[in-house]
């Protein structure tokens, strides 16, 4: 099984911004430990993270021609990207949005996803686990 981590706006920011709401850990730390999860069970992971809305689409509409799923993080490009959703409702991957933080206990924009509709599903307030768990939906 191969699956794409895919990574939005500022989450390169990680264990530096706001780390009582995102926590401690860095993108590298959380993807490492993914890969430790991940190696021992045959599952390939390819981790992208870009604060530019064109190569995440991009992304996506290349990761057809290999990858089994997404697990995406879109950081502040939830509430925002009609052409993310777009992108996302036009490939045939499977996608699960996950969120460090429980958005809805933060601010109300934070409520809406222009997203969720067109995902698997959607993971949220699990901290750096919610990655994990994003993987693990695929492997049933």
């Amino acid at each position: 099984m191969k699956i794409l981590i895919l990574n939005g706006p500022n989450l390169n920011m990680l264990g530096k911004r706001e780390p009582d709401i995102y926590g401690k850990d860095t993108l590298e730390d959380i993807n490492k430990r993914l890969q430790k999860y991940a190696s021992p069970k045959g599952i390939e992971l390819t981790f992208v993270q870009s604060n530019h809305e064109g190569v995440l689409i991009d992304t996506l509409q290349n990761c057809q021609q290999w990858a089994d799923g997404v697990v995406l993080n879109p950081g502040g490009f939830t509430h925002t990207s009609v052409a993310l959703r777009d992108a996302i409702s036009s490939i045939t991957v499977p996608v699960v949005e996950v969120h460090l933080s429980n958005v809805y206990a933060r601010e109300s924009f934070r409520h809406t996803s222009l997203i969720s509709a067109v995902c698997r599903g959607k993971i949220s307030g699990f901290g750096a686990r919610s990655y994990l768990l994003g993987i693990q939906s695929f492997e049933d």
